[in-house]
């Protein structure tokens, strides 16, 4: 998985950056504006939250078989989506 971190620090950084931009320009909250307007766009917010519960588990696994904490990540992803767990791949040692 460590060869893989280039690549996840890319695309933190790629998509923290259009995150901000985004954020910046709609407002936090502005997603729940289109969700609520767009069938679509509410059904990829719920798919959205079930994966991010999902990676949020693992990563509560994996924290703890490496003896970090996880509760800064969970936190992160709770308030920023998925650029927590980026960040926790790209930041992640290699055991």
């Amino acid at each position: 998985m460590h060869r893989y971190r280039p690549l996840f620090l890319l695309v933190a950084i790629a998509f923290t950056v259009y995150s901000c931009l985004v954020v910046a320009e709609h407002g936090y909250f502005g997603f729940l504006e289109v969700a609520s307007r767009e069938p679509w766009a509410l059904q990829m917010l719920i798919d959205l939250s079930i994966a991010l519960l999902l990676v949020s588990s693992w990563i509560a696994v994996d924290a703890r078989r490496r003896q970090r904490a996880a509760w800064p990540w969970l936190v992160g992803t709770l308030l920023l989506g998925s650029i927590a767990p980026l960040w926790y791949l790209a930041l992640r040692r290699p055991q």
